[in-house]
């Protein structure tokens, strides 16, 4: 709350210098996943520096809730958007994922030379049950939030079943909730009214650099030939990069099909990273064969573990399949890897700069809270059945490390294999932790490697 004379002044308005700094200290220390990344913008941009007011980030942030991709990054982005133009989107938003990216291809590299090695592996064996805990309890926090009526519980069910046992692919399963979304909000729209976004505190932290009046500035103002603009230098930057690698390595090369998948994968992202990892195993696992199971698991723990958005994940997956692949030959593994991963990041986050900098001057025109529609309540409903889906996928195979493929009669079969009752143990007790005592993610983590050390150091 603003409680002195200072904070009835606005900040000094910073330079595009001190905001480098600030997102590029950000890129370091964003751990905790969106609500965690989140939470520290808030803490710093809203209540400290004070150079955005509430009303104006939360105006932000419930745009970027109903895009596909990384909310955190996105926000970031908006952010520096409106602060500093397009150079301030694009050092916002870059800084925000760069630092993973290196943190990414280093462990990746390690991971994949050393993995085996006792230390290395205790270590990601002790993450995993970590990691089936944070999806369950992802699936809980977003379920809890989405699910506020039996109709969307059954979206909820049916996404489930689809996926684990039909096997329709992620996509489907999106484009129909939203579908059933469209067409019971003209039939029920009470249904499907269940609010959503982030809705103002109405606390006030003393007067900002942009504040509640303060007027949009010229380059944020809507105006349809910027829009257009924005869409054809978006669209020729992906066209001249794809057709590129396809001209360089050929169409079906592994960098230039990364490039097509990761960019459908990019817009598939609704309900956040969780959401679009089951399309992300289908296509790098199963189709394309560019890592294994185990190893997709490995990624999302080491993913846990490293700053930026839980997406960054796609990093691993390409490092892990341009070295696999051996794309520039048996002696560039390490180069392979690098390739592959920068160009799989590149391709999953240049959607989101298009639709920051197409879609903000409309929404700063607006100034108003946005809400869910009734196609993305439904497809957040879809969400959860898919997370938790994700969630059994991962508990298979770590409780039972003998499974290979996640099938159809897993379940039935689930005391044919030998159960790692140690892991069982910590997932529970991890998920517990998360629940009822609110600890933190990289905490978990941290833990859980450190108890499978000592279990590794005894034995």
């Amino acid at each position: 709350m603003a409680n002195s004379q200072d904070d009835q002044i606005a900040p000094t308005t910073p330079t595009l210098k001190e905001a480098f700094w600030y997102w590029l200290k950000l890129g370091f220390v964003s751990f905790g996943g969106p609500a965690g990344q989140i939470a520290i913008m808030h803490h710093d941009l809203v209540e400290k520096k004070r150079w955005i007011s509430e009303k104006r980030f939360l105006h932000a942030l419930n745009y970027c809730m109903v895009l596909p991709g990384p909310e955190a990054q996105q926000l970031a982005t908006y952010i520096g958007w409106l602060m500093h133009k397009t150079w301030g989107g694009l050092i916002a938003g870059c800084l925000f994922v760069l630092p993973s990216l290196f943190i990414l291809i280093a462990l990746s590299y390690i991971y994949l030379r050393f993995g085996q090695q006792p230390v290395v592996a205790g270590i990601l064996y002790g993450i995993k049950p970590g990691v089936v805990a944070i999806v369950l309890f992802a699936a809980y926090r977003i379920g809890s939030r989405a699910l506020k009526n039996k109709w969307l519980w059954m979206i909820s069910l049916a996404s489930f079943v689809a996926i684990v046992v039909f096997r329709l692919p992620f996509p489907f399963i999106v484009l129909f909730a939203a579908l059933i979304g469209y067409v019971g909000s003209r039939y029920s729209p009470n249904t499907f009214n269940v609010g959503g976004g982030h809705q103002s505190s109405h606390k006030t932290y003393g007067k900002a650099v942009i504040d509640d009046d303060t007027p949009t500035p010229d380059h944020a103002k809507f105006k349809l030939k910027h829009v257009i603009k924005i869409l054809a230098v978006g669209l020729c930057v992906w066209v001249v990069a794809i057709v590129l690698l396809g001209i360089i390595d050929g169409w079906h090369a592994t960098f230039t099909q990364m490039a097509w998948f990761f960019t459908k994968a990019a817009l598939m992202t609704f309900g956040g990273a969780y959401a679009v990892l089951p399309y992300v195993y289908q296509g790098a696992v199963e189709h394309y064969h560019w890592l294994s199971a185990t190893q997709m698991i490995d990624g999302l723990a080491l993913g846990e573990t490293t700053p930026g958005p839980l997406i960054m994940i796609v990093a691993f997956v390409g490092f892990v399949g341009g070295w696999t692949q051996q794309v520039l030959g048996a002696d560039s593994l390490l180069l392979s890897g690098i390739m592959a991963a920068s160009i799989v990041t590149f391709f999953t986050f240049l959607p989101s700069f298009v639709f920051i900098f197409m879609g903000g001057p409309f929404i700063e025109s607006t100034q108003g809270n946005l809400k869910f529609t009734a196609p993305l309540t439904a497809i957040t409903a879809a969400v959860v059945g898919v997370i938790l889906s994700l969630a059994l996928f991962f508990a298979m195979h770590v409780f039972m490390p003998n499974v290979v493929v996640l099938s159809n009669h897993l379940v039935s079969n689930f005391m044919a294999y030998g159960v790692d009752w140690f892991s069982v143990s910590l997932a529970s007790i991890g998920f517990v932790a998360l629940f009822r005592f609110k600890l933190s993610i990289i905490k978990l983590i941290s833990i859980f490697a450190a108890i499978r050390l000592l279990v590794t150091f005894i034995h």
